[in-house]
């Protein structure tokens, strides 16, 4: 098969698609024979060299995938060779093939293609975990997004409409907060003309944010998300955009008795991602079959042309970028 393999740390010209050995499905895995696969930051920052895949994972690039099952490994029920599925995974995505654990497949749902499916389980697992589990969003709450545009924004905007929340979302331009609008985000708020801590307080009374998903992590970020939250406020950071490190005042987040959680989701125990992916299959599986969620799509590329994909998501984008096979 072929798969995109690095060169080294460094750009997108490190990035080379390249004649590779089959994967093998292990115990309780799959081999899926991939149409498609999502490109994500962390796709980005493992390039760069700053975000190595753990141990046991596939060297190769790629978080989530859509594909047909070519073969299952030993212990595997409920699934069958020839299913059209998608994946959440460690890594292996930017290949032909891949071996999936089997807790980390889902069924293509209802309405949407094969190649549109592998826009799914990154952001479906991302935006579940994180704003309903950890976070615990409830109707008629306030939902911050930070970088409502993106793939896991759009998605989080969605899911959070449906589910009776109210959403804010910050955003680089007219055009992407136009079209977080469109998603159904009510509080629009451009992050280079406006302070998004003074205008979460002013949509809300002076009462802030119940949830903020944010993917900038440190900078000034985390203070200020701090200042935004409101009373009983939960800050989830899934991202690291501004920084490593930010600075944080307790006595304020004492004040809102607030709560902090960053997560992986690449990192976690298989049981923990297959755990996961059930409760994305119960919950947020029937909203899309339903039409009330649905991948947002900026460009689809060949695989191949993966350098030319990641220089997409450094550059603007709206949404999910993806590379196909066919």
């Amino acid at each position: 098969m072929h798969a995109i393999t690095m060169s080294g740390p460094g750009g997108p010209e490190k990035l080379n698609w390249t004649e590779v050995p089959d994967p093998v499905p292990g115990e309780g895995e799959v081999l899926v024979e991939v149409a498609a696969a999502g490109v994500n930051r962390a796709d980005i920052m493992q390039r760069q060299g700053a975000y190595d895949p753990p141990p046991g994972a596939s060297p190769y690039l790629g978080l989530e995938c859509s594909g047909t099952i070519a073969a299952l490994g030993p212990g595997v029920s409920g699934w069958s060779v020839g299913d059209e599925v998608c994946a959440l995974l460690t890594g292996g995505g930017y290949a032909e093939k891949v071996a999936v654990p089997a807790g980390q497949l889902l069924p293509v749902p209802k309405g949407i293609t094969l190649v549109q499916a592998a826009a799914l389980p990154e952001v479906t697992c991302t935006v579940w975990s994180n704003v309903f589990m950890v976070a615990r969003l409830r109707a008629g709450e306030v939902l911050l997004v930070q970088g409502g545009s993106g793939g896991i924004g759009t998605m989080a905007i969605q899911v959070a409409r449906a589910l009776g929340a109210r959403v804010a979302v910050t955003a680089g331009s007219k055009a992407k907060l136009d079209f977080c609008a469109g998603l159904g985000a009510e509080i629009l708020i451009d992050y280079h003309t406006q302070d998004f801590v003074t205008e979460i307080k002013r949509a809300t009374d002076g009462k802030g944010a119940d949830v903020i998903l944010d993917n900038m992590g440190g900078g000034d970020y985390l203070d200020r998300n701090v200042a935004a939250l409101a009373v009983d406020g939960r800050l989830a950071i899934i991202g690291l955009q501004a920084g490593t490190k930010g600075e944080l005042n307790i006595a304020a987040l004492l004040v809102k008795e607030g709560t902090v959680t960053a997560t992986s989701l690449r990192s976690r125990p298989l049981k923990e991602k297959a755990a996961i992916v059930a409760g994305v299959r119960e919950h947020l599986w029937p909203l899309i079959a339903e039409g009330k969620v649905r991948p947002v799509i900026d460009a689809e590329l060949p695989m191949r042309d993966a350098a030319q994909a990641q220089r997409t998501m450094d550059e603007s984008h709206i949404g999910k970028v993806l590379l196909t096979t066919r």
